[in-house]
């Protein structure tokens, strides 16, 4: 073999092997930032969706705090209000939370919603009872919306869990 051809056609393998090993680093790089980006977009809606629900659950406590007060309906009504402009706000937060998925965290923002409706629930009746100047069930209501608010701390720290899991998983 001549050696100006040998050397033509080691620089050619030379090339093509770099050029393949720049295909799988570009790949490799590629994958690498779209698991980060998917990542980051997990971690962002995550991060909106508790941060929607603390300001809607102080918002919560707040109501709560009037009706065991018994404060003036119209301080209660305007704190609720609040709470629903606030609830509106998860609502479209949890949105985001679910088309990110995976669908174990989605499961578990739904138990979350689950047990703020139940929350919710109670809390509405009391505000209808205090509309209506009722306290007969006020106490056992009261002692309810304490074993319901348990309830959805807990949701909520599995909800935490759950998408702590998710993002530092991502794959």
């Amino acid at each position: 073999m001549d050696s100006g051809f040998a050397a033509v056609l080691g620089a050619a393998v030379g090339s093509l092997a770099t050029l393949g090993a720049a295909f799988i680093t570009g790949r490799s790089q590629a994958k690498a930032q779209q698991k980060q980006w998917h990542r980051q977009q997990r971690r962002d809606a995550c991060a909106v969706y508790l941060g929607a629900l603390h300001a809607r659950d102080i918002a919560m406590d707040g109501i709560l705090d009037l009706l065991r007060r018994d404060a003036p309906v119209a301080d209660i009504d305007d704190a609720d209000r609040r709470f629903v402009s606030l609830a509106r706000e998860v609502h479209r937060a949890v949105e985001v939370v679910m088309l990110e998925g995976p669908a174990a965290l989605a499961a578990s923002a739904e138990r979350v919603a689950r047990a703020s409706g139940d929350l919710s629930q109670v809390m509405r009746g009391m505000v209808d009872d205090a509309h209506a100047g009722d306290t007969t069930h006020r106490t056992e209501n009261l002692a309810r919306a304490a074993r319901m608010e348990h309830a959805l701390y807990q949701a909520v720290q599995d909800f935490r869990r759950k998408a702590r899991d998710t993002i530092t998983n991502t794959g």
